[in-house]
């Protein structure tokens, strides 16, 4: 899939050709994400090194190809991972450090959706927000495919969690995730919370501060709401919080590789163990994906909406 004039086409390209330490990937399936959808509306470059007009931010498949110096996996094996950009193709590459074995018995479906949303809310919740067992975190924007990782990954690590969802048709199906689940409106009487996890954007963080602990922790990775607000910074002061926000797409290797690891030790076997699930709202064939694209922006949607690749 290729955008042009901000509109997705079904395009042929030569077969992508590994470089050294990485690997070249069948994809299976591949998982839509918000910066998907503002690279397609011309508001998210993709990064240097990624494919310019070939959208996708994860992707699972086999390896069918070796680069120089790839020998983490074999041919045939089964992988996922987050990627700049590509992941929307019959074939990618991606280096081998970054991708993750897909559990024993994980669809196809399921294993397209879990790199970059796991990775998104482990990095989020334990790396920035240091979210410890014990503790009360709140996730806003629960519905979607970050949050219904979230809410899963402060459950199993011990944590009490809150959730906002705006559809009260999903309510329900967070709640099963392992959340008290609230409307947005009044949240911050469900409060005092240790981590925020902020995924609707700047209107929300008045009442996140108003919500939060003595040194509480907020965590911003999503702006759909808008990227502005006005905060008093005599409650940071007072309440000793932190502030963090936090992108994934263009960090280095490094740091990709880390987070990698990260998800490796820490949800994989949960989602080995059926503890932690990969909800899917609605798969569609690779070459409907102007209509994947569309079904993504609507909202209402709980989990995540999935590519398939025959």
């Amino acid at each position: 899939m290729t955008i042009s004039d901000r509109a997705i086409h079904v395009t042929d390209r030569p077969a992508p050709e590994p470089g050294g330490g990485e690997v070249l990937v069948r994809v299976r399936a591949c998982g839509l994400n918000g910066a998907d959808l503002l690279q397609l509306r011309g508001a998210y470059a993709a990064p240097p090194g990624a494919p310019a007009d070939i959208p996708g931010l994860e992707m699972a498949g086999e390896v069918v190809g070796l680069g120089p110096g790839a020998s983490r996996f074999a041919i045939g094996d089964r992988v996922m991972g987050i990627l700049g950009g590509g992941g929307q193709a019959e074939l990618c590459v991606a280096h081998e450090r970054i991708l993750m074995p897909v559990p024993d018995g994980l669809p196809w479906a399921q294993a397209g959706g879990v790199a970059e949303v796991f990775t998104t809310a482990h990095d989020a919740l334990f790396t920035q927000g240091g979210l410890r067992a014990g503790e009360r975190l709140l996730v806003h924007g629960a519905a979607g495919g970050v949050g219904s990782a979230a809410v899963q990954l402060g459950r199993v690590a011990g944590a009490s969690v809150t959730a906002t969802v705006r559809d009260p048709d999903a309510r329900e199906q967070v709640a099963a995730l392992g959340a008290e689940v609230v409307a947005p409106e009044g949240f911050e009487e469900h409060g005092p919370f240790d981590v925020v996890l902020e995924l609707v954007g700047g209107p929300n963080l008045p009442g996140d501060l108003k919500a939060l602990d003595l040194d509480g922790r907020i965590v911003v990775i999503g702006v759909g709401a808008g990227p502005t607000c006005e905060l008093n910074l005599q409650q940071v002061m007072v309440k000793r919080a932190r502030i963090f926000g936090s992108t994934l797409r263009a960090r280095p290797l490094e740091q990709k590789a880390a987070t990698a690891r990260a998800v490796e030790r820490s949800v994989l076997p949960f989602i080995a163990s059926g503890a932690v699930t990969v909800p899917v709202a609605a798969t569609f064939p690779l070459e409907a994906a102007a209509a994947a694209y569309e079904r993504f922006a609507a909202g209402g949607k709980h989990g995540k909406i999935v590519l398939l690749v025959e």
